[in-house]
């Protein structure tokens, strides 16, 4: 059980951020919970890690690509909270204190983001913020956090409903602007739980709807299936304020072939999912980096409309997802090929599959690279695409004025 005070629900999530999908940093997938500073100072979670990203995602470009957000996971903490009840961070590893840790990141012109957890215990074992939300939003306040990712470990699931929006209200209490991102539906979803989306919608800016994203073409392609597989519409409650979230990018780490990581990327951007890199900023291939700042990708993973691309058709091993873009009549479309057999793909597909309306006319472009595919497209054409084994061919569809 968790102890939660009696507070109106009614004003849980009002504060006018995430109106695009968030793009950041996350140290969760590429880092974990090494705490090792001793035997692997340069890979621990530390301030300096932290500091280090930054100082990339400004450095290298990141930033101006739109990624703003540097956020510890999990393990950022000391193992006990101090005599007055507050959150600590480890004093070795961050001997700045999260309030300078985040002086430093502001003065980047970025934004921090802590991680915290619902139960007594985070996933790793460190102090959890069940019996101390209000606490918890205040000190976060208190050192002026711009972004936090709740864990749902430790805990009990049928408090979830109660629990995520009253941390939120006392968020939104400290008068702080802070993204809050949650694990509700995720752990639900993982234990045939249906999850509330209207309530995850109101209380949350975005939210995991599956497993932990791992390093492999596996887990990425089992996120998809979920996210196509779409149960319980959850793709509609997607827009200004609130995403639906498959979890961190895996591009640039070591699981992923470059067809893979391309199909990440472009699948994130059709999901209109945040863009939350996982991977040391420290020697990131070339091309990997270019994909993470591919503006075209980015463009549509940002589009304002905020519309979820959908799983329209499955044509043996090839997918095919739309989704709706600025000005209205404009799409993405994206076709995958799950299949890990060397023959590419040559896939039929008319141009009402593509999205293309009756009457109108239409240039087709390249998602990637902008350059031009089919002029006059139109929807009663028909078009055959090449979709590599595990990869994408990805448009971007705009209406001839």
């Amino acid at each position: 059980m968790v102890l939660l005070a009696t507070v109106s629900m009614t004003t849980a999530l009002d504060n006018g951020l995430a109106l695009t999908p968030p793009m950041g940093w996350l140290s969760w997938e590429r880092f974990r919970c090494n705490v090792d500073c001793v035997n692997d100072p340069d890979n621990c979670i530390s301030e300096k890690l932290i500091k280090q990203m930054a100082d990339l995602m400004i450095s290298e470009g990141y930033k101006d690509a739109g990624y703003e957000y540097v956020c510890s996971d999990d393990c950022w903490q000391s193992m006990s909270r101090a005599a007055n009840g507050s959150l600590v961070a480890d004093p070795q590893r961050f001997p700045s204190g999260i309030k300078g840790l985040a002086d430093y990141v502001h003065s980047k012109g970025l934004k921090l983001g802590i991680y915290e957890d619902f139960g007594h215990l985070t996933c790793e074992g460190y102090p959890g913020s069940e019996f101390y939300l209000q606490l918890d939003a205040q000190t976060f306040a208190s050192w002026e956090v711009d972004l936090l990712k709740f864990d749902g470990c430790n805990s009990q699931r049928e408090d979830f409903d109660r629990g995520y929006p009253a941390m939120s209200f006392y968020l939104n209490q400290t008068g702080r602007p802070m993204v809050f991102t949650c694990e509700w539906p995720d752990y639900q979803t993982t234990h045939g739980i249906m999850p509330n989306y209207t309530g995850i919608r109101d209380a949350c800016n975005y939210w995991r709807n599956w497993k932990d994203v791992q390093d492999s073409w596996d887990s990425i392609i089992d996120i998809i299936d979920h996210m196509g597989d779409d149960v319980g519409n959850f793709s509609s409650f997607a827009g200004p304020g609130g995403w639906n979230n498959p979890d961190q990018l895996i591009v640039g780490d070591f699981g992923l072939s470059q067809e893979q990581e391309r199909v990440q990327f472009g699948m994130w951007a059709m999901m209109a999912s945040p863009l939350m890199m996982s991977v040391d900023l420290r020697n990131i291939r070339p091309e990997s980096k270019a994909l993470l700042q591919n503006k075209n990708i980015i463009a549509i993973n940002q589009d304002p409309r905020g519309i979820m691309g959908v799983r329209t058709q499955q044509m043996g091993s090839v997918e095919l997802w739309n989704r709706p873009l600025t000005p209205v009549g404009n799409m993405a479309t994206a076709l995958i090929n799950k299949d890990t057999h060397g023959k590419p793909a040559i896939v039929p597909v008319t141009g009402s599959d593509l999205g293309l309306v009756s009457g109108s006319l239409y240039t087709i472009y390249d998602a990637f690279t902008m350059s031009v595919v089919y002029n006059n497209a139109s929807s009663n054409v028909n078009y055959k695409i090449i979709v590599n084994p595990t990869g994408i061919t990805m448009f971007n569809i705009q209406l001839q004025k």
